[in-house]
């Protein structure tokens, strides 16, 4: 566990949330936004202004993001969190638990709200990755957010949206999100006042149909400056390169826990060096391919049988996370980087906008913007490519390998020195999936600290067994 010790900016954010009872922290990527409203809670908590928080996000957020702050740092190791998701029982559980402060994805308030109708208990409410709520309308809208219409502000005293990118299709978004935070009172009442106030709409013509035309709204030019100044006592906005230094990646290690079976899988891999799949069995003959089955259980697939063309899914959970950094990268292409062809199978089944880059009209295609996901193989892409910093700022890295060499010449395709060089004054994102507890971790440390693999895993196995 690390001490944790608030960059400047993060004390303004647990300082806004202690401050302003229903408020929203929109700070960008990588900045901190998780461990400094668990302070204000614990804060809030400490000093009886609230009671019962309830953190609500993505699945993987609910279930592993926020309960993995508490073990991170040292002065929130005491605070006690209780994730309800999972089965109906295993909900049940865990509400039932008492505990400093409690989860849930988005997709199960509807059932929550309903169960727990009047007796609702929680009186703070933090919306992680709060675009979820912009389809919110006082009459109709998403099922998901209509469901806490009634407990909003009857229930709850203190509520937070916390996200990077709270207009990733344009300021209509807002509307929705700031609903939560002051029932209308700034942005209109209803989304017809609001919409009318600060939007319009034109003809265009259909570019390949002369005959034929089609209605688009368009923003009013006072509408971002006016939204602005409503908002700015209760949304507290960081931008990150007011705060890093550009001549460096901002490098985070996004982890990922396991789940049961597939950390079965992997002790039984790392131990035995052999496991048994539906689809076949797993065997390393040597160390060297032991590590290499480690690896792919950690990302979440693993080859099967003789002859290493069968692969069989372990988990999603990196699949997951990514989805989580894509949707809070407001629109900005993503690169992101894999190692083995199942995990590239895996990427284009769920993300079926990504393209795989592996010829000459493939990049041609990603530079001129045609491209939100590009996937790529380090070792295939490292040299001889230019032009990505234009594109992007944002690299993934999925699968993590041992080789030092293409991981770093793979930075330095979007690298702070070729952003300036572009005349981009802008920070680089380079996220690494991490599953914990396994070799992942491992990867990480050899390319970090420069120590060879056999001095890594030596080390590592000792740990593991202490």
């Amino acid at each position: 566990m690390r001490d944790f010790k608030p960059f400047p900016y993060q004390q303004q954010m647990v300082q806004h949330v202690l401050d302003t009872p229903r408020c929203a922290l929109f700070a960008g990527m990588g900045m901190g936004k998780t461990s400094a409203t668990l302070c204000a809670i614990d804060g809030l908590l400490f000093s009886g202004m609230a009671k019962k928080p309830l953190v609500i996000g993505p699945l993987r957020v609910a279930r592993s993001t926020w309960p993995n702050e508490t073990q991170k740092w040292k002065q929130f190791a005491h605070m006690r969190c209780s994730p309800i998701v999972g089965t109906p029982d295993e909900r049940r559980r865990a509400l039932a638990t008492d505990a400093d402060f409690y989860t849930t994805n988005y997709e199960n308030v509807p059932r929550l709200v309903e169960q727990l109708g009047d007796e609702w208990p929680f009186d703070m409410v933090i919306a992680d990755e709060s675009p979820r709520l912009k389809s919110f309308r006082t009459r109709q809208g998403g099922k998901r957010a209509a469901a806490l219409k009634h407990i909003a502000h009857e229930k709850v005293k203190r509520w937070v949206c916390l996200t990077g990118s709270p207009c990733e299709r344009g300021l209509e978004d807002l509307w929705g999100q700031m609903w939560f935070l002051d029932e209308g009172t700034r942005l209109g009442r209803s989304y017809s006042a609001f919409e009318n106030r600060w939007f319009g709409f034109r003809r265009v013509k259909d570019a390949v149909r002369a005959d034929k035309s089609y209605v688009e709204r368009v923003v009013f030019p006072h509408a971002q400056a006016e939204i602005q100044e409503l908002l700015k006592d209760i949304c507290l906005t960081l931008d990150p390169k007011d705060w890093f230094d550009l001549n460096e990646p901002i490098v985070r290690d996004v982890v990922v826990d396991l789940p049961p079976k597939a950390r079965k899988h992997y002790r039984e891999m790392e131990k035995e060096m052999f496991t048994a799949f539906l689809a076949g069995d797993a065997e390393a003959f040597n160390a060297a391919s032991k590590t290499i089955k480690c690896l792919q259980i950690a990302s979440g697939a693993c080859y099967v049988g003789e002859d290493s063309s069968d692969w069989q899914q372990v988990h999603d959970e990196k699949l997951q996370a990514l989805e989580s950094i894509i949707a809070e990268a407001n629109g900005m292409p993503v690169l992101v980087a894999y190692h083995f062809k199942p995990d590239l199978v895996r990427l284009k089944q769920r993300f079926p906008e990504a393209r795989h880059i592996s010829t000459a009209r493939d990049e041609a295609d990603f530079k001129a913007g045609r491209i939100s996901i590009a996937l790529v193989h380090p070792q295939s892409i490292g040299h001889g490519v230019d032009g990505f910093q234009d594109v992007t700022n944002i690299l993934v890295f999925f699968t993590r390998w041992w080789a030092r060499g293409p991981h770093d010449q793979l930075i330095e395709r979007i690298g702070p020195m070729r952003q300036m060089q572009s005349g981009h004054q802008r920070p680089v994102y380079v996220y690494n999936l991490v599953a914990g507890g396994t070799v992942d971790e491992d990867v990480g440390v050899s390319i970090r600290e420069k120590r060879s693999v056999d001095e890594v895993l030596m080390a590592a196995m000792k740990r593991r067994k202490e």
